[in-house]
């Protein structure tokens, strides 16, 4: 079975640089493994997008094992757009506005 494409916008892509920067700061290595946990889930969107649940209007969220962070994408007639990697805290009307 054909994997989905995944395409990441601008802000998303921002979003999961930051987020691993952070971490890896926090502890050396620990950036690598949020990025490889990220990699993982975004695998999983690309193998079968619709497993995981619509929470605003047509926005999918997968969550990041191991971490507080989702992410947040649209399945569209191409493929994927990954409108967020967002963490838990975070108001989602930042997200929400991208829709």
């Amino acid at each position: 079975m054909p994997l989905t494409p995944i395409v990441f916008t601008r802000a998303a892509r921002a979003e999961l640089l930051a987020a691993q920067d952070w971490y890896e700061a926090e502890r050396e290595g620990l950036g690598t493994r949020f990025r490889a946990s990220v990699d993982a889930t975004v695998q999983r969107i690309a193998e079968n997008p619709l497993q995981f649940p619509a929470v605003y209007r047509e926005v999918r969220r997968a969550l990041i094992r191991r971490f507080p962070y989702s992410v947040l994408y649209v399945v569209e007639t191409n493929g994927v757009t990954v409108i967020a990697c967002f963490h838990a805290s975070r108001d989602p009307r930042q997200w929400q506005r991208r829709v």
